[in-house]
């Protein structure tokens, strides 16, 4: 394409929009004055716009000019170009040519948005063969100047004069040296090019613009466009900003963000690289910004405004010159660290420049859940062993252990473990609290392993496809990989990625500004948040994080490890003197759990659930019994479905002295509390009722334990009574339960199994994943709450059980309580408060006071 050619593109956008009596520099407009004169970014490029921004906010910039888009054609003109250069002399105090204070031009373009493709830099116009000697004594750095010099001759000897971009190429593979590359290209423009390179800086500008342009309008850039939805025609600016030369000790140039990525503080972090600018500097050859000649304080001032400005953590790049800090560019960050979100939201709110409710809006609970786990490193080449179901959030590495027992006795020894089987039962509990994470190879998000590890606060990987078990041989075989016990495996707890060896993985802990934000969202939330907590050390990790009281304490879960033949001493007794015993045995034992899961609940609302537990949990596995007669009663109590056997309410009334027992181990517990100052608000919840009938039998052997507490000590304990609506039917029938019941809670993880028809141990691997893939599910209903099926239903109860008892209280103790999504719809329906595991307490917080702002808004809204 020859000159003329190239005229009839961007140049006759330039001879369209002057007149011959307009003078050259009425289309050059110095940074800052764009505003002044009616410019935005669409005239002045995304770049031109950003600068007028950094100059109305006081801060140092590069002395510079733009052309506007619709004449930046005009500078490919000498008189225009000349005006540019006298420009940039007069706003630099410098001059080019000067030997004292040398200066050189810099040329970029910029669209009115960010866009890909555009035309690279070209610097170092000005520089001369003459005058080349001088600049580089004065930086004291030759190879920096004719590494520039050189990128800036070799485009535009190809889009402004004509030389083949393959003879360019040639030349430069054949000359390593950077002061004879710049030779070479000088030598074939003048031997190929429609003209020699100028000397002059005026005319090497001219040049530059009609390369740049070129470039801008080639095939190749204009499909670019087309990809990515823009007009091909799109116009840019051009920005001649001023290049100043100084000893390399003082100048220099550099890139920088506000923020800390790890601790998320305001501290700038970046690197320096001295000499002159280059687009793509050598790797490895910054240094820190702590070594910046006259320090980073006017960084720190520049960075600390702007954030103020933008509402974002930034980033810049920056000039050095005679130990001076000028922005080249600035903008928010694309991708901030979470933390330096995090932080910034709460300085910007403190500091008054942004509303408490906007910084809350700022994180989301995804966010908050993100900030509490620790994460995996990954580079790209782990070797991805199987993935599963993402049960409990979090990563860790550690060595394969196949049993509970082999667990506790590497955990024992200081060894990291990771627990692998191909399911849990409550025997593993000991094994799984003393492992660092859980892998399954069967089960869901539901499942025994997901809802232990959670309430633990440990990552665990359910429904491994593949994954086989073999204790005997102590191999476990994921496809056709054989790993032995003892082997390292990393997972990570939130995408349910398994892999081999040991990944590095980032630790956990939000910064400080996070219980900032969260005591913030608590003011603004309407719904309570709980935790499903069994032990006085759950409870206390909970209220930690924020939990307002204990949602559901599972009293099932207090009988795992050690204590689990007490149940099971009850459930397979010989006769009734043997049930009575173990009745006892197992109040005494109770009694003292909940005398200390009351204390550290405080003066807080707790609801205990009476013990609901598929059978087969309690019973010891075919040929582990006792004798032959416990392993003959064990026998005949196995179900074929135990989900929906001899469980819950049902087992009470088989073993009539279950309940009470439990009853008044707890009243007795609250009695011996309450003497010390505290009084819980205590509630006692009967589970998996299908029939009023059930919970009204249930109620009376809670009264009559109430009673002979009263009876013994003195004491009257208040306590509300409540049931678990964890079926259909109850759900159907919630009026006439409210009749026997002062509270609901909704048992989300049974109502969705029973409501689907899924089993909630085996559907998700097999099942849901499919029904994902078709697109008949959006979601895991385990994970995230139906709003058409079971919602439905709890809709249905909550309007039922009001009509018959206006103040019953009604709330979430499901899995769905920690989903985000799912609370939304809670808050919806007007349930009171959510329950979830304890590292999901912080999550539930944010994401309750995400919907009552966005109900905030959209009331604002409709009242407009």
């Amino acid at each position: 394409m020859s000159v003329t050619d190239r005229q009839a593109g961007p140049l006759a956008q330039s001879e369209a929009s002057r007149t011959p009596s307009e003078a050259p520099g009425r289309s050059l407009v110095p940074y800052g004055q764009g505003r002044i004169r009616g410019l935005d970014a669409a005239g002045l490029g995304a770049h031109g716009a950003a600068m007028d921004r950094l100059v109305a906010l006081g801060l140092p910039v590069v002395p510079g000019l733009t052309v506007p888009a619709d004449a930046s054609a005009s500078l490919c003109e000498p008189d225009t170009a000349r005006s540019a250069v006298e420009l940039v002399e007069q706003l630099s105090g410098r001059r080019i040519g000067d030997p004292t204070r040398p200066l050189l031009l810099r040329l970029s373009a910029s669209a009115p948005t960010e866009v890909a493709g555009l035309p690279p830099d070209l610097a170092c116009l000005g520089v001369t063969p003459g005058n080349a000697g001088d600049l580089c004594a004065v930086i004291g750095r030759a190879e920096a100047l004719h590494e520039v010099w050189t990128a800036t001759v070799r485009m535009i000897a190809e889009y402004a004069l004509d030389v083949p971009g393959a003879v360019l190429d040639d030349a430069l593979l054949d000359t390593p040296e950077p002061r004879a590359r710049v030779e070479a290209l000088l030598a074939l423009v003048a031997q190929h090019g429609s003209g020699p390179f100028p000397d002059d800086p005026a005319e090497q500008l001219a040049l530059a613009a009609r390369a740049l342009l070129a470039r801008w309008d080639s095939p190749r850039a204009r499909r670019s466009r087309r990809a990515q939805r823009l007009p091909a025609d799109l116009a840019v600016a051009l920005h001649v900003q001023a290049l100043r030369i100084g000893p390399a000790d003082h100048s220099g140039h550099g890139t920088a963000v506000s923020r800390h990525p790890e601790t998320g503080r305001l501290s700038p972090q970046g690197s320096f690289f001295r000499g002159v600018r280059r687009s793509a500097p050598p790797p490895h050859t910054g240094e820190p910004l702590d070594r910046l000649a006259g320090g980073t304080a006017l960084l720190e001032h520049s960075l600390l405004t702007l954030e103020r400005h933008l509402h974002a953590p930034v980033s810049v790049d920056f000039e050095v010159r005679d130990d001076e800090i000028s922005l080249l560019a600035a903008s928010a960050q694309l991708r901030p660290p979470l933390r330096a979100s995090v932080c910034l939201a709460a300085d910007l709110a403190r500091d008054g420049a942004l509303g408490r409710e906007e910084a809350v809006r700022r994180i989301t609970p995804a966010q908050v859940q993100e900030l509490l786990h620790p994460q995996l490193r990954l580079t790209g080449g782990e070797e991805l062993l199987v993935r599963g179901l993402p049960a409990s959030p979090g990563a860790a590495t550690g060595a394969v252990a196949l049993s509970s027992e082999r667990a506790l006795e590497l955990a024992s020894d200081g060894a990291r473990v990771v627990l692998v089987a191909a399911e849990t039962n409550p025997a593993d509990v000991p094994g799984m609290l003393a492992s660092v994470a859980v892998l399954t190879g069967s089960g869901g998000i539901a499942s025994h392993a997901a809802v232990v590890a959670r309430g633990a606060g440990k990552p665990a990987v359910c429904g491994a496809e593949g994954l086989r078990v073999d204790r005997a041989a102590g191999t476990v075989r994921i496809g056709d990989r054989v790993l032995r016990e003892g082997d390292p495996v990393s997972l990570d707890g939130r995408t349910g990625a398994v892999y081999a060896g040991t990944l590095s993985v980032s630790v956990a802990g939000p910064p400080p500004e996070l219980s900032t934000l969260l005591e913030w969202a608590d003011g603004m939330r309407r719904l309570g948040v709980r935790v499903n907590a069994d032990t006085a050390a759950e409870v206390s990790t909970a209220v930690a994080l924020g939990a307002e009281g204990v949602g559901l304490c599972r009293t099932e879960h207090q009988f795992l490890g050690e204590r689990l033949p007490l149940i099971r001493r009850v459930i397979l007794a010989a006769d009734p003197t043997a049930r009575d015993e173990a009745l006892l045995a197992l109040e005494h034992a109770q009694h003292e759990d909940f005398r200390a899961l009351l204390a550290a609940v405080g003066n807080r609302p707790v609801t205990v659930r009476l013990l609901d537990a598929p059978l087969h949990e309690f019973l010891p596995a075919p040929g582990q019994a006792l004798d032959a007669a416990e392993e003959q009663r064990a026998a005949a109590l196995r179900e074929a479905n135990p989900m929906l056997g001899l469980r819950g309410v049902r087992l009470a009334l088989l073993h009539e002295r279950l309940y009470p027992a439990q009853a008044e181990a707890l009243f007795t517990a609250w009695a011996d509390v309450a003497a010390t100052g505290v009084r819980p608000e205590l509630e006692v919840m009967i589970p998996l009722v299908s029939l009023p009938e059930e919970l009204a039998a249930a109620a009376a052997y809670v009264r009559g334990a109430a009673d002979a507490v009263a009876a013994r000590t003195g004491v009257e304990v208040p306590y509300r009574l409540g049931t678990m609506i964890e079926t259909p039917r109850a759900a159907l029938l919630a009026g006439e339960l409210a009749e026997h019941a002062e509270f609901f809670s909704f048992g989300t993880n049974d109502l969705t199994q029973l409501t689907y028809g899924f089993s909630r141990d085996d559907v998700e691997r097999q099942v849901l994943a499919n029904y994902q893939e078709r697109g008949f599910l959006t979601a895991s209903p385990f994970a995230r709450l139906d709003p058409h099926g079971v919602g439905a239903l709890i809709d249905l109860a909550a309007q039922r059980a009001r009509r018959v008892r206006p103040a019953v209280k009604l709330g979430v103790c499901g899995e769905h309580g920690g989903d985000p999504e799912s609370i939304v719809f809670c808050d919806d329906l007007g349930l009171d408060y959510v329950s979830c595991s304890a590292h999901r307490v912080p999550v539930a917080r944010m994401a309750a006071a995400h919907s009552a702002l966005r109900e905030r808004r959209d009331e604002s809204g409709s009242t407009r």
